[in-house]
């Protein structure tokens, strides 16, 4: 990443010719080496981190005129706090390479042209080269700090299971968060409406490893309900050759077989830590509970029912997790339909794309509250959306049934 980034911007390459000691961590850029003083003018030496904001594969741009910095706040030659540094005190965790950056607050002060502030600096150059000066000005004035260390911390090998910059997550500052995942392998057992939206959501979360599953064909009608771009030369093909198409260039360790998945299927599965159950047929949603819940592999149903009796489209959505010790008992409380009704045969499929999405999101949701990403209060392992009245139930392990 190091000569990447230095190699292709003009004014990181700049940063490192001057001497900083120039370091990078995901979307964020660290100089290392910045002097200060405390209020009793004693030499302390902090770090300034800034968010990159990638244009392109190679190019970075800044995000804003502000940034952080890992140290207290810095004193002036008099012991007085240096004013004009806006912000206050902020957290954020950076990986365990650069473990030794710890961000204490941020700063803001803008740059100004004539007398004036204006919104940013011309680059990363100029922005570092101005903070430099309020914050470590006092401190090679008294000192003779010298700032200019030429130290680079090149960091370890990126890792991501992503095929380009994740520049959400450093930009919400949520990477300890997203690092819950990390050694997650997940299953997405049917790609129909709802599933191809849990896939579409699983593919930008940074989980180790997808395998998806699903034999059936894609027609016109299923372009309504699916996300992404249609092309004419999809219809009439494979799902699991077109979703594997649509989602080559986003990320590596995906895999989408065109297979249903049954009884016979165990192999598919070993080393699974989560999957997702999207199909609609109750004696094969049967057969896949069974085989989840023999390898001790924790699990998401969902589905829903949608019903027009005499005007405006009613129904509900469920997403039931079935953990590894009480998978069998959640099971028996048959909560999701495990067997084909004769009536079905005659009944109105109806699925629209924004219930598939909404669906699909209660059950990533969910499994995201088990990893801690979301906070989860209540831990309803049931859960029920009316479309009516939008309003969503749970159901509790302590609860009888």
């Amino acid at each position: 990443m190091f000569q990447k980034l230095v190699s292709h911007n003009e004014d990181l390459n700049r940063l490192v010719e001057k001497g900083f000691a120039v370091g990078f961590d995901s979307n964020l850029l660290i100089i290392r080496d910045i002097p200060y003083l405390n209020e009793k003018r004693d030499l302390l030496w902090g770090a300034i981190v800034s968010k990159l904001v990638p244009v392109d594969g190679n190019k970075v741009i800044q995000e804003d005129h502000q940034i952080l910095f890992a140290g207290a706040h810095p004193h002036g030659l008099d012991g007085k706090p240096i004013p004009n540094l806006g912000g206050g005190e902020h957290k954020l965790a950076l990986s365990e390479y650069n473990k030794d950056v710890v961000v204490q607050r941020s700063f803001s002060n803008k740059p100004c042209v004539n007398g004036k502030p204006v919104g940013k600096f011309a680059d990363h150059f100029e922005k570092i080269t101005s903070y430099l000066g309020i914050i470590s000005g006092p401190a090679i004035e008294l000192h003779n700090a010298n700032p200019y260390t030429s130290r680079t911390s090149k960091g370890a090998e990126d890792k991501s299971v992503f095929k380009f910059t994740d520049s959400l997550t450093s930009r919400a500052e949520i990477s300890d968060l997203s690092k819950k995942f990390e050694n997650d392998v997940v299953a997405v057992i049917g790609l129909g409406g709802t599933g191809s939206y849990g896939l579409d959501f699983l593919v930008k979360t940074p989980v180790r490893e997808i395998r998806a599953f699903d034999a059936d064909w894609f027609y016109i009608h299923n372009s309504f309900r699916s996300p992404g771009m249609l092309r004419q030369e999809e219809l009439g093909k494979q799902k699991a050759e077109i979703y594997a198409a649509r989602y080559d260039n986003f990320r590596h360790g995906l895999s989408i077989k065109p297979k249903f998945i049954d009884a016979s299927c165990g192999e598919e599965l070993d080393g699974v830590t989560f999957a997702f159950v999207f199909v609609d047929k109750g004696t094969s949603r049967a057969e896949i509970f069974d085989l989840l819940i023999s390898k001790k592999i924790p699990f998401i149903d969902a589905g829903m029912g949608l019903n027009r009796k005499l005007g405006p489209i009613n129904g509900m959505m469920r997403a039931t997790y079935y953990s590894a010790e009480n998978g069998a008992k959640i099971r028996d409380q048959k909560l999701a339909e495990l067997f084909d009704a004769p009536e079905n045969m005659y009944r109105t499929n109806i699925q629209i794309g924004e219930l598939n999405a909404l669906n699909a999101a209660l059950a990533v949701i969910k499994f995201k509250q088990l990893r801690g990403f979301y906070l989860d209060e209540n831990s309803p392992y049931h859960l029920l959306l009316e479309i009516s009245d939008l309003k969503i139930v749970g159901k509790f392990e302590n609860e009888e049934n």
